[in-house]
C-alpha cells in the first residue's frame, strides 16, 4: 500500500511540475476574474457559447474520435513537396502602402493607413505545447520574430496553442506597443512579462479607440479556450478592424451561427473579412466551419473580399492539407464571392485585391 501512494504521490509532483511550465501560462485570478464573472456568458466557472454548443457531434466520442485520428488518417494530411514562399522587408515598407502577410494558418501581419497589425503569430515552428509534436509544414515557417517590425498593435483572439504561441510572444516582448486580445487571456501575458498597461481584454460587444481614425469593435465568435485540461477560462472572439480608409473583420476561429449575419448588419459592408477554413470535420462542426458554411459567413459579413485563412501550415483535422482551400475556392467561385489567396509571405495590396494564381496547385 505504501508503495502504491508512493507511486501515486510521484505521478502527481510530476503532473504538477510539468504543467507549471511557463508554457502553459496563467489562469485568471484577482480583479480579472471577477470582472469575467460579470460577463452574462461566464456561468458555473467558465466561459459559454451564446447557443448550445457542443464539442463532438454526430454521435463521435472520445474513442471513436483517437480511433479515427491514429487508423484513418488521410493520405495527404501534409504536402509531399516543401511550400514555396516569398518574402518581403517588413521593416522597410513604405509608410504608404497599405499590404496584408499571411504567414500561413492563421498568423498575418498588415500594415494599414501607417499603423503596423500583428494577429495571432505562430513562429515557433509547432502548434504545441510540447515542440516535437504538430509540427509545421516543410518550407512554411518563411518568416521568424527578427523579422517583424515594431509592433503597434498585436492582436490575440484566443489563448489556443496555434493561435498564441508561448515562445513567439515572449520573443515579441520588446517590439510590440500594445496588445488587444479576448478577456482573461491577459493572465498569460502578465505571467509571460507584458505590463499590465500594454494589455487590453475585452468582452463581447466592446469598442476600443485607437486614435486617429483606428477602432476595434470585439464580436463574438462560437468556439472554446484552454491550454489545459480545463476549458473556458478565457474568451474567444472576433475584431472589426476600422481604419481611415479600410473596414476589416478578423475572424479567429468559429463555428457558423446568426452572429455572421448580425455582425455584418452593423458593420458591414468589409473591404475584407479574414474567415478560418480549415482544420473541420463533422464531429467538431459546431467548433470550425465546414466548407460552404465559410462562403456563407462571408457573404453574411457583407463581404467585398474573403481571404480564408487556419490552413497551409499544420495538419490539426482529418482532410488532405489542401482540401480547405480547394472547398472554398470552388464554392465561393459558384457562389460569386471574391477570394484573394496569396502565398506564405506575399505582400498582399490591400488597395487593389484580385484573384491569384492557386500557387498549391502540383504540390500534393
Amino acid at each position: 500500500m505504501i508503495i502504491v501512494i508512493s507511486v501515486i504521490l510521484a505521478i502527481v509532483i510530476i503532473y504538477k511540475m510539468f504543467m507549471w511550465q511557463p508554457q502553459f501560462g496563467r489562469l485568471p485570478t484577482g480583479e480579472r476574474l471577477e470582472h469575467m464573472k460579470r460577463q452574462s456568458t461566464y456561468k458555473a466557472g467558465a466561459f459559454e457559447n451564446i447557443h448550445d454548443t457542443p464539442q463532438l457531434t454526430d454521435g463521435a466520442n472520445f474513442f471513436s474520435l483517437m480511433n479515427t485520428f491514429f487508423f484513418h488518417k488521410p493520405k495527404r494530411s501534409k504536402p509531399a513537396l516543401p511550400l514555396p514562399t516569398q518574402r518581403v522587408d517588413l521593416k522597410s515598407l513604405a509608410p504608404e502602402e497599405n499590404v496584408l502577410v499571411w504567414f500561413g494558418h492563421s498568423s498575418y501581419f498588415m500594415q494599414i493607413d501607417g499603423r503596423k497589425f500583428l494577429v495571432d503569430p505562430v513562429f515557433s515552428g509547432s502548434a504545441s505545447p510540447l515542440r516535437f509534436t504538430t509540427k509545421s509544414f516543410p518550407g512554411s515557417d518563411a518568416y521568424a520574430v527578427e523579422d517583424m517590425p515594431e509592433i503597434d498593435h498585436l492582436i490575440i483572439t484566443h489563448d489556443h496553442y496555434d493561435h498564441m504561441d508561448h515562445g513567439t510572444i515572449v520573443k515579441l516582448k520588446s517590439k510590440v506597443k500594445q496588445v488587444i486580445t479576448s478577456l482573461g487571456v491577459g493572465a498569460h501575458l502578465e505571467h509571460w512579462g507584458y505590463a499590465k498597461h500594454k494589455i487590453i481584454e475585452k468582452y463581447w460587444h466592446e469598442e476600443v479607440d485607437l486614435g486617429d481614425g483606428f477602432g476595434i469593435n470585439t464580436t463574438p465568435a462560437r468556439h472554446f479556450s484552454g491550454r489545459t485540461f480545463k476549458r473556458n477560462q478565457s474568451l474567444w472572439q472576433s475584431f472589426v478592424l476600422t481604419t481611415p480608409t479600410k473596414r476589416l473583420f478578423l475572424g479567429g476561429d468559429s463555428g457558423y451561427d446568426d452572429h455572421f449575419a448580425q455582425i455584418g448588419a452593423k458593420f458591414g459592408p468589409f473591404d475584407l473579412v479574414i474567415l478560418e477554413c480549415g482544420q473541420y470535420n463533422k464531429f467538431w462542426k459546431h467548433i470550425h466551419m465546414l466548407p460552404p458554411e465559410v462562403v456563407k459567413a462571408a457573404k453574411d459579413l457583407q463581404a467585398k473580399w474573403l481571404l480564408p485563412v487556419h490552413w497551409g501550415k499544420f495538419a490539426l483535422s482529418l482532410h488532405d492539407w489542401d482540401e480547405p482551400v480547394n472547398t472554398v475556392t470552388r464554392i465561393a467561385r459558384e457562389e460569386a464571392m471574391p477570394t484573394v489567396t496569396p502565398m506564405i509571405g506575399e505582400a498582399l495590396n490591400l488597395d487593389g485585391l484580385q484573384e491569384l494564381p492557386r500557387w498549391w496547385d502540383g504540390l500534393q
